[in-house]
């Protein structure tokens, strides 16, 4: 009985002592600093050059890229399972399978850029800068969560992000607005705009183009392709599936979406484009959700999950930078196991705290209607309820 006890004391202290061990093993191999990568050439439209087609990755770079969309990737996993536990309740759109388009836009621009997209909006939430615990707190609306818990997972907002937007295409022309904005006070600053194939078939789509092209305002118009508006395969919903050619006066690139290299050099080339005063540009991302297109949606009535694996075993975006890493040095097997276990943590310790912290009091429905203005009431369902308005 002694030595069982033994035994397993022994093994529990060699499992305690493990990870700094893995760590202190690490710090000794001989990684790269960076390497050259060569990338997909984007096809053009009015463009004469376009970005380049080979770019440096440097260790500490894909290191933070591989960690965001892993956290990306496990976030939106948890949001699955929360979801059918009941604890995320109404919409849900996940993004799992485009974490090269989230993370590969912020790697292209400036922190004090502006970001607006559609409802699909959990990954761009965190790479704007919030946390997996606002993120998940706010789809089980709790007081924790970025729009303290009156949002969803449609409505989430940070400095210099716009949401998640519930509106099926209304961003594209807010996104115009913010452009309008940013010329109007000579900052440098540019805006990305964001929408799906489904909604470029709209017309205030084109209406942003027009008026963004006549008064060359620095909005960068981003379609993320990820081949079906809601169950609609793009063949059955649009004449023309080149959609970066759809500002038709304004140049256009299309990017493979599912190489993070390649969103950031392209994103890089239409931020200087913008920045320069030449105007609006407009990409598209050719990426893959393996979700359905939302959580009520099954997402193999019309495709087939022979698609979906193709898809995930030969162009997952995790999956390619990993191979790019591993086979420039750059990192280990060890090391993004490691990484992978931290996420997981994280991501786990952020969903208890979802699922734990309370929700907000009814009587602060009515708060935060609008900004820096004085209290007043709000009337309820009926007459005789008002809520108190609060900025």
């Amino acid at each position: 009985m002694r030595k069982m006890l033994t035994a397993v004391v022994s093994h529990v202290f060699s499992e305690v002592v493990q990870k700094p061990a893995l760590r202190g093993v690490l710090a000794s191999v001989n990684f790269s600093n960076d390497t050259t990568c060569e990338i997909k050439k984007c096809d053009l439209y009015r463009l004469e050059e376009g970005p380049p087609t080979s770019t440096v990755l440097t260790r500490e770079e894909a290191l933070k890229y591989y960690r965001s969309m892993q956290v990306i990737r496990r976030m939106e996993m948890k949001s699955d399972q929360m979801y059918k536990q009941k604890f995320i309740r109404g919409f849900c759109h996940l993004c799992d399978g485009q974490e090269a388009c989230c993370v590969g836009l912020e790697a292209g621009i400036n922190p004090t850029d502006h970001v607006i997209t559609s409802y699909r909006a959990h990954g761009l939430c965190y790479t704007r800068g919030l946390s997996v615990k606002s993120i998940l707190a706010e789809l089980t609306g709790r007081r924790g969560g970025c729009a303290k818990g009156k949002g969803g997972s449609m409505h989430m907002y940070c400095k210099r992000f716009y949401g998640g937007n519930g509106i099926v295409g209304a961003q594209v022309p807010l996104g115009a607005g913010v452009a309008f904005a940013c010329k109007y006070l000579g900052n440098g600053e540019i805006c990305l705009a964001l929408y799906g194939d489904g909604a470029a078939n709209q017309g205030q789509v084109a209406e942003a183009y027009n008026i963004s092209a006549l008064w060359k305002l620095p909005c960068v118009f981003i379609c993320e392709n990820n081949r079906y508006g809601m169950g609609t395969a793009i063949e059955r919903a649009a004449a023309s599936t080149d959609y970066h050619k759809r500002g038709n006066f304004i140049p256009g690139l299309r990017v493979n979406g599912m190489d993070i290299l390649c969103v950031r050099e392209a994103t890089k080339f239409a931020a200087d484009h913008c920045r320069s005063g030449k105007g609006p540009i407009l990409m598209e991302l050719q990426t893959y959700r393996y979700h359905g297109h939302s959580m009520s949606d099954p997402g193999v009535s019309y495709r087939t999950r022979e698609e979906v694996q193709n898809m995930r075993s030969k162009s997952d975006p995790i999956m390619l930078l990993r191979e790019r890493m591993i086979n420039n040095n750059l990192s280990n097997i060890e090391e993004l196991k490691e990484i992978d276990a931290d996420v997981r943590k994280e991501v786990e310790e952020a969903a208890q705290f979802a699922t734990t912290d309370p929700e907000p009091a009814l009587e602060e429905l009515a708060h935060h209607l609008y900004y820096r203005n004085p209290p007043f009431e709000v009337r309820g369902t009926n007459k005789w309820i008002k809520y108190k308005s609060i900025s």
